[in-house]
């Protein structure tokens, strides 16, 4: 019955690496670490060292590669400073999507104002869009990778 609250909390947490609202990769990793404590035994703490190396190593990557994206593209980082600000403010206006819709506005504003015109900021912001899409689908992927990890080291375990 407890694997099954933690597969459930795994669940919540790979939903959160989409939804920003959850607490994504904390949550899957918290549930794996709750599993080795109440499962026991070198193996499911194998397992839970390897899964949040996973996901560690997910969570550094989330933000060097698209970081390294938005610098090779020629962004400057005051302009992420305005995006991260905009997501900031968008998540307590906007319920669940605003810090998305939040960081492409700011990212749009800063650049519009340091372009001096709307259609020059657009590249910039489709290109944000780019980058905060792979910061998503590496937090995704790694967490989905230690929730196999997880799920195959249950079976073992049982």
């Amino acid at each position: 019955m407890t694997d099954l609250w933690i597969a459930l909390a795994i669940a919540v947490g790979l939903a959160g690496t989409i939804v920003p609202i959850l607490p994504g990769a904390l949550l899957v990793a918290g549930a794996i670490i709750v599993w080795a404590v109440l499962t026991g035994g070198t193996t499911a703490w194998a397992i839970a060292i390897g899964a949040l190396a996973i996901i560690g190593a997910g969570q550094l990557l989330k933000y060097l590669i698209p970081g390294k994206q938005m610098k090779a593209s020629g962004v400057p980082n005051w302009v992420l400073v305005v995006g991260g600000v905009g997501a900031v403010v968008g998540f307590f206006v906007i319920p669940v999507v605003g810090l998305v819709i939040g960081f492409i506005a700011g990212v749009f504003v800063a650049e519009a104002f340091r372009l001096k015109t709307f259609k020059d900021a657009w590249p910039t912001t489709v290109q944000a869009m780019k980058s905060a899409g792979w910061s998503v689908l590496i937090e995704f992927g790694s967490c989905l990778l230690a929730a196999a990890l997880w799920a195959g080291g249950a079976l073992v375990v049982l």
